[in-house]
């Protein structure tokens, strides 16, 4: 098969979009934004989503330097007012409503990200929201389901992490910076990117979170904070010795909810590139995130295997409220629409409930609308998404003779070698209900003929 790429020339196979990020100092969510941009997401888009969310935001792009590197820095205005950049304390709002202060020392903590800042007598309305405030924004805002999705499960993973560490219900967690205009620009902005773009991998080198100490309320805590610590587990993390807050908890949680591959940058054919810049500069380290962006042929086989190999995009959602046989039901609405597969695994859920984990198989083309099913059909409010890796054997079908008619066998092979083999079910029991024989029997007899074919002619 040949395809056409977008960015010039034939190519043999399919062609896969990967993405690279590069965290060599570390993330946060308006540096992933100008990333973005920077490879080639246009900023009009953006700005376009920016004011549509109807919180009197603006997005601002320039370019700038970090030790002679160009690069994009993108800057949410709120209410005609641009945070800086400030070394100052800032107030947090957690479960119990109550603040504190959490303050940034000039020589032992950076964070890129904006914060909630007083300039004088100006403060950011509605920065202490909940989870529930910030769904309903993201709810309503016209923007892709699969946009949705992954802005929505950024700050779900942000909110499990913050209720882990106050011990609180998730419901009870207000956000005071990750809930802030800017912060939701960001996220929000990001997904919208992110979706453009239509990557069908995404891979992210380990994650540089910087060093020193924070100091708050709760003592003085070393970098990365507590809840960005909990949203990096299982992420390979490390300290290149630079005593600032590297890794902000923005681009933690966005991380999280579009990487499933952390490691080397993977063979590709680089077709952009972009740079997005932080607030400050350092010394001997460009304050940058890096995005390549590429191609690559998915019918490309497995070193290990020689299996072909291709990608698949995982939906999951977590269902406790859904009649069984509504779930029987959306089972088969999606086999229905073409998915690869779909099954439920039985789960303890919040509250002592007895739940289901619905989980999708689907090619990743068909990713946004198969969401769009699942919303329309289930009872839950958000999905979960990844792309994963597979390795498929080649398979074809093989008729054989039984005594009571002829039987399909899968057959299942890897570099022309039968790995395994099955007589198809309904075939079987097809017979076993005409000609009233046991259905083990047919089964039994479809084998046994199939076998002397693969000998006699293999």
């Amino acid at each position: 098969m040949m395809k056409f790429s977008a960015y010039g020339g034939l190519h043999g196979g399919i062609l896969m979009r990967i993405a690279y990020i590069d965290a060599f100092s570390g993330i946060s969510g308006d540096m992933l934004l100008g990333a973005l941009v920077d490879a080639g997401v246009p900023l009009a888009l953006l700005q376009r989503t920016t004011r549509a969310l109807g919180l009197d935001a603006e997005l601002e792009a320039k370019r700038v330097e970090r030790n002679g590197i160009a690069a994009t820095k993108l800057d949410v205005i709120v209410a005609g007012v641009k945070d800086a950049p400030l070394d100052v304390k800032h107030e947090h709002t957690h479960a119990d409503g109550s603040t504190h202060t959490h303050s940034h020392s000039h020589d032992e903590s950076h964070s890129h990200e904006h914060h909630a800042h007083e300039h004088g007598s100006h403060t950011h309305e509605g920065e202490h929201r909940g989870l529930r405030e910030i769904r309903a924004i993201i709810d309503r805002a016209p923007i892709s389901a699969s946009a949705k999705t992954i802005a929505l499960r950024a700050f779900q993973l942000l909110g499990e992490a913050e209720a882990k560490i106050h011990n609180k219900p998730i419901e009870e967690i207000h956000f005071h910076e990750v809930g802030s205009v800017d912060a939701i620009v960001d996220i929000v902005c990001a997904a919208v990117a992110v979706d453009h773009l239509h990557i069908e991998r995404w891979v992210c080198s380990p994650l540089n979170v910087g060093g020193g100490t924070v100091e708050c309320a709760h003592g003085t805590l070393p970098v990365p904070a507590p809840a960005t610590l909990e949203l990096l587990k299982g992420a390979p993390i490390y300290s290149c010795g630079v005593k600032k807050e590297l890794l902000t908890p923005t681009g933690a949680a966005l991380v999280r909810a579009l990487i499933s591959e952390f490691g080397s940058m993977p063979a590709m054919s680089v077709t952009s590139t972009g740079y997005g810049a932080g607030a400050r500069e350092f010394a001997g380290m460009p304050n940058l995130a890096r995005i390549t962006i590429g191609e690559a042929d998915e019918t490309d086989t497995n070193p290990a295997t020689d299996a072909p190999q291709d990608r698949v995009t995982v939906i999951e959602a977590n269902l406790d409220d859904m009649s069984p046989q509504v779930f029987g039901y959306v089972m088969e609405r999606l086999l229905e629409a073409g998915v690869l597969d779909v099954f439920g695994t039985p789960a303890q859920m919040k509250k002592n409930r007895p739940g289901v984990v619905l989980t999708v198989l689907a090619k990743p083309e068909d990713a946004e609308r198969l969401s769009a099913i699942i919303f329309a059909e289930t009872t839950t409010i958000g999905l979960r998404m990844r792309q994963e890796s597979r390795i498929t054997l080649a398979r074809e079908h093989v008729a054989v003779a039984t005594p009571w008619g002829e039987v399909r066998i899968k057959v299942a092979s890897l570099g022309g070698k039968v790995m395994n083999y099955a007589p198809e079910f309904e075939d079987c029991r097809r017979i076993a209900a005409t000609h009233d024989v046991p259905l083990k029997t047919v089964m039994q007899e479809a084998i046994r003929s199939y076998l002397p074919e693969t000998v006699n002619h293999g």
